[in-house]
């Protein structure tokens, strides 16, 4: 222990340079993770490969630095990769870095393992509109098992480990059925006044998978937080889609009855679906929003007001 207490005082940037980098590292896997679990391939084999069907060489294949090398091309083909690529891999290096940074080892690696799943659900969500069961129900499995591994996570580090352990464990299943049976709720009550399904029923298991890791209370804050982040974006892109989506012109007038047939090979322009009310969305990127905001900062006050609550009652 003096050990490292020495060498973190000595060089005070080694382990959050090396988190980081694990972050990227880790954020490089979401991406393949993002593209295969929805069409069901294994996420090991195989290797790395460009659309064309070429391996992609280690050395194009570093996170973060080799998307801006290449210009954003393969070096195969020169196909054009996504930006999303380098940006999952910083955004998965930062929330590991931030992790570290704010809390003890141990829960530190709850978040980054809980901070990963919620990353790769997000653009599963984004893409599919759909989280797949497999990943929510192991995610729920696993906030159960590291609670009781590891009672820190709950805040139970200061007791018996026996005794914080089950304390810790019964904290986590508490928000597991917390969380997925308020979004149930409210699922079925929103399909009951609109008459139309409002919400899936992956959202209630990723709910649960989320108070599995962070209690009842980042379960709650989760939903009502990701409802809030859901209503400014919403509000804020319909603003921009009045302000700045074009018309779409009118088709002109042949003066014929029998206007001639497009060509074979000409596509009509269709036009992107406006954002309005009516229109389905994803919910599970504004519920990972949520949830991560609680526990990087705000279970401090949130956590707070649900004592003072507790006590009252």
């Amino acid at each position: 222990m003096p050990d490292y207490a020495a060498f973190t005082a000595a060089f005070p940037w080694f382990f959050p340079l090396v988190v980081f980098l694990l972050g990227a590292c880790i954020g490089s896997f979401l991406n393949v993770c993002i593209h295969r679990i929805p069409a069901g391939q294994s996420v090991v084999t195989p290797g790395s490969h460009c659309v064309c069907g070429a391996p992609i060489k280690w050395h194009d294949n570093i996170p973060i630095l080799s998307w801006f090398v290449l210009r954003g091309r393969a070096r195969c083909c020169g196909r054009r990769f996504s930006f999303r690529y380098p940006f999952i891999e910083t955004l998965t290096a930062a929330l590991f870095l931030a992790c570290w940074l704010l809390f003890p080892p141990a829960k530190a690696f709850c978040g980054m393992l809980l901070g990963s799943a919620l990353i790769c659900a997000t653009f599963i969500d984004l893409d599919h509109m759909v989280i797949p069961d497999a990943f929510t129900l192991w995610l729920g499995v696993a906030g159960v098992l590291l609670s009781c591994a590891l009672p820190a996570l709950h805040g139970r580090q200061h007791e018996l480990f026996i005794i914080a352990s089950l304390r810790s464990g019964i904290d986590s299943v508490v928000g597991l059925l917390v969380g997925s049976g308020l979004v149930l709720w409210i699922a079925l009550l929103a399909e009951e006044v609109l008459k139309k399904e409002a919400m899936g029923f992956g959202d209630v298991k990723f709910v649960g998978a989320i108070g599995a890791f962070i209690g009842w209370q980042g379960a709650v804050s989760a939903v009502f937080g990701g409802a809030i982040l859901g209503t400014l974006w919403f509000a804020l892109a319909m603003l921009w889609q009045g302000l700045f989506r074009k018309p779409v012109p009118a088709a002109p007038d042949s003066g014929s009855a029998h206007p001639e047939p497009p060509a074979a090979d000409s596509k009509p322009a269709v036009p992107p679906a406006p954002i309005g009310f009516g229109v389905q969305v994803p919910f599970g990127p504004m519920l990972a929003a949520g949830a991560l905001i609680y526990f990087l900062c705000a279970h401090r006050w949130i956590d707070v007001y649900f004592a003072s609550i507790a006590e009252l009652l």
